[in-house]
């Protein structure tokens, strides 16, 4: 085991401002303590938290932003009472870092839904006090709590958007039994959190439509993730003939939508897991009431259940389709993700161009 060292300097890229400009940025990251990991980092995903936080959205960034929270690298230091990694182990970093360890989520592996907040991966305030700073960096310093097992052989670009993309929608739908081979499940959106939707519902067995605002989608959603069935949701007469066919739907979109028209496609007992986050939910009850339908929210998930998921893309061979880019490119990656113009996420390679 390594010993401890002091601060190193941090290369990464930091927006410093709400025009979310990111730009080259050295920092120190903290001491290796004797629980934590230190990874170098090869891989992190884009995500549009990314844009919310550099940008200001919600007035509460804490300049300079290093943004990133789909975060893939190798271990390079272990602090002494380390046990579950070793130098060179392939890991991963989803969106928090620290929770308190103590409450019943946390004792649960849901430190997602800590009672006192967990903490972001990135323009999170730390138990020292510090920010938090994300994977757009050379290396990052974890508590081994929060870092997970890449299995073996499975490509560290496409595991990346499997730390918030992935586990956003894959938590749901295992909470609500999603996984049942020859049920249904309707998919609302086909952006990164959609296609993964996607992907999840064929390894389950499910009977998958796409349910879209946008005839462009049809042929990927088709033919490159293997969707069985697309609609587009505006055309009425097809949306009345899939009324009461769906078990499951996953509503991906951030964009305000109706939700009557969608909770009607649902079955008797049928489940709806909003993990998109549009300005307002409103539907009327009798959606909800008639025909004994559940509506619920999620965000990512516990340790516990991100580390399942992890092994089971590894066994089922899950992939997301990502586009690699530079860290150079990352301004023009994040304006082309506020268009909507990637398939389906953009993951940054920074072994390669993070000098």
């Amino acid at each position: 085991m390594a010993t401890q060292t002091v601060n190193m300097n941090c290369h990464g890229w930091a927006a410093r401002d709400p025009s979310g400009v990111l730009s080259p940025y050295e920092f120190n990251r903290r001491d290796i303590a004797a629980d934590d990991v230190s990874i170098r980092i090869t891989h992190c995903g884009v995500c549009y938290a990314d844009v919310v936080w550099t940008k200001n959205y919600h007035g509460d960034s804490k300049y300079p932003v290093v943004p990133g929270h789909e975060i893939v690298g190798l271990v390079k230091e272990v602090g002494p009472n380390v046990k579950r990694f070793n130098v060179g182990d392939h890991v991963g970093v989803g969106t928090y870092v620290n929770s308190c360890r103590d409450c019943e989520y946390c004792n649960q592996g849901m430190e997602v839904n800590c009672v006192k907040g967990s903490v972001f991966t990135f323009n999170g305030v730390d138990a020292d006090g510090s920010i938090t700073k994300g994977g757009y960096s050379s290396f990052i310093v974890v508590h081994e709590r929060y870092c997970y097992k890449i299995p073996e052989n499975y490509p560290s670009h496409l595991a990346a958007p499997l730390l918030c993309a992935g586990i956003t929608v894959y938590s749901p739908m295992m909470r609500h039994n999603m996984n049942q081979p020859g049920k249904s499940l309707g998919v609302i959106g086909l952006g990164g959190l959609g296609h993964m939707a996607v992907l999840f519902g064929k390894a389950f067995g499910l009977k998958v439509t796409v349910l879209s605002t946008s005839i462009a989608k049809k042929e990927e959603a088709l033919t490159l993730l293997g969707a069985d069935n697309f609609v587009i949701s505006s055309d009425e007469q097809k949306m009345k003939a899939l009324a009461g066919s769906l078990d499951f739907i996953v509503d991906t979109a951030s964009g305000d939508h109706q939700f009557d028209p969608y909770l009607c496609l649902l079955k008797t007992q049928g489940a709806y897991v909003l993990v998109g986050f549009p300005r307002e939910v409103k539907f009327s009850p009798a959606s909800l009431l008639v025909g004994m339908k559940t509506f619920s929210g999620s965000i990512t998930g516990g340790t516990k259940v991100t580390q399942e998921m992890l092994e089971f893309c590894a066994a089922k061979k899950i992939y997301p389709k990502v586009e690699v880019v530079p860290i150079e490119y990352a301004n023009d990656a994040l304006e082309r993700l506020m268009k909507k113009d990637v398939k389906y996420r953009f993951v940054i390679d920074i072994e390669n161009s993070l000098k």
